[in-house]
């Protein structure tokens, strides 16, 4: 009678599967717990960044009321457009100016007596033009001292004190034409000879003798009546903060004026860039039960703070006891139900009207509104603030879960190698096993045959 096979282990262990298994169930919950920490430290540093870029688009949107710029901002109108126009800078100041443009600037050009053709030969020697204590000498060598070799050794000289060069051809032949580069008397230029064959006189100029088909002058003008000269036609320096450039003779008023479109645009861009700020706080601080939706930031007390002496300052009352506008929405500045803002341009263009001083006073002035937020705005997101000290904590820890996810890492790999070797080591035993198992079986195979 045979007996029953003994069965004491197997070769087949698949080693690599359970090593993976069991090292996968292993680090499965720290795995997602580091996740979690991850997702949730960078879902925080980019609404702090969100929230910081509002606030800094709102500190830029109001520049010019934090500056005062928009209440220096001025507009100009001339009388006759075609007589001269004007501009205004912030040093500008309101008036009118009567103005009488009796000369315009010109430049000095001069035409040479006519040649053949622009190719006819001139003559030898230095010619030199002269602009007040600038000059150049050109050497005019025989065979380079055609009319157009003169015209193209002018305009190419590196020392040319501000002469152009030219070629008009008439019915009479070529003439060679000079034409100073800038305007004005003082910008007069002579032409002289000197040495080789004498033929270069015929060049010859200036403007003590010569009559020149331009004569370079100042413009002459009268403000208010009173007696002025440029060199130019564009005159910067004759009434502050006014450049005026002169087209042509005659008489045209200048009226310089403060400009109240640019505070109403000033105060515009901050109620703009203030709702803004208002919908980032909102999304994301916000609690949206019937969709299940949490703001990245909902319940942070930092960023609660700051929302609101942000509001506390712009819905502020001033304390003083004159006439005049004592807060934003005594400038058409109002807040709507849902905390933003709302804009009546035309109360802000009556204050102005009215009170333009006590206006620009609470808007900017170094008490004002724009100057205190803007103040607070920058001890919030300068490089010792509060929002930026957080983004650095945030990103700190972002390198320490990286840290964390590494030094697992590296944890895991020994477990995972420990568990190679145990069950390799295993499955090496039960091979032997199973060989010894065969073994037996034979043995007892054959006492069993022996006896029957």
């Amino acid at each position: 009678m045979a007996t029953n096979p003994i069965t004491l282990g197997s070769s087949s262990i698949d080693v690599a599967s359970i090593v993976t298994n069991l090292t996968n169930n292993k680090r499965s919950a720290t795995d997602s717990a580091l996740a979690a920490q991850v997702s949730a430290n960078t879902t925080q540093i980019s609404a702090i960044g969100n929230f910081t870029s509002s606030l800094t688009s709102l500190q830029n949107a109001m520049k010019a009321l934090t500056d005062g710029s928009a209440f220096t901002t001025q507009k100009t109108s001339v009388g006759d457009s075609t007589i001269l126009s004007a501009t205004a800078d912030a040093d500008a100041q309101p008036n009118t100016y009567n103005i009488v443009v009796g000369k315009l600037a010109t430049s000095q050009k001069t035409t040479s007596t006519a040649f053949a053709t622009s190719k006819t030969l001139v003559g030898t020697g230095t010619l030199t033009i002269a602009i007040g204590g600038k000059s150049m000498s050109l050497n005019v060598a025989s065979g380079a001292n055609s009319l157009e070799n003169i015209r193209d050794s002018i305009n190419k000289a590196s020392d040319n004190p501000g002469v152009t060069a030219s070629i008009v051809t008439g019915t009479d032949g070529a003439h060679l034409v000079l034409t100073s580069t800038s305007t004005g008397a003082a910008n007069a230029f002579t032409v002289s000879s000197s040495g080789g064959d004498g033929n270069l006189s015929q060049l010859n100029f200036d403007p003590a003798t010569d009559a020149a088909t331009v004569k370079a002058q100042d413009a002459e003008f009268t403000i208010d009546g009173l007696p002025a000269t440029s060199s130019s036609n564009t005159v910067a320096t004759a009434i502050d903060g006014v450049t005026l450039a002169l087209s042509k003779t005659g008489t045209s008023t200048v009226t310089i004026a403060n400009d109240p479109s640019a505070v109403s645009t000033a105060v515009t861009s901050f109620v703009a860039a203030y709702n803004a700020f208002v919908s980032t706080y909102q999304t994301l601080t916000k609690y949206d039960a019937t969709n299940q939706q949490v703001g990245a930031l909902i319940g942070d007390a930092t960023l609660t703070s700051i929302k609101s002496q942000i509001t506390s300052l712009v819905g502020s009352q001033s304390t003083g006891t004159g006439a005049g506008p004592k807060s934003l929405s005594d400038l058409g500045v109002a807040f709507q139900i849902d905390g933003t803002l709302k804009f009546d341009s035309t109360k802000l263009a009556k204050a102005l009207a009215t009170n333009p001083k006590e206006t620009q006073g609470l808007l900017s002035g170094s008490d004002g509104i724009a100057p205190k937020l803007d103040k607070l705005i920058t001890s919030w997101t300068s490089s010792s603030g509060i929002l930026t000290q957080r983004t650095a904590n945030l990103n700190k820890k972002a390198k320490d879960l990286t840290q964390q996810q590494t030094d697992f890492n590296v944890t895991m790999k020994a477990y995972s190698d420990r568990l190679t070797k145990q069950y390799t080591a295993l499955d090496t035993m039960m091979t032997k096993l199973s060989n010894t198992s065969s073994f037996l079986q034979q043995q007892f195979d054959a006492l069993t045959t022996s006896k029957s």
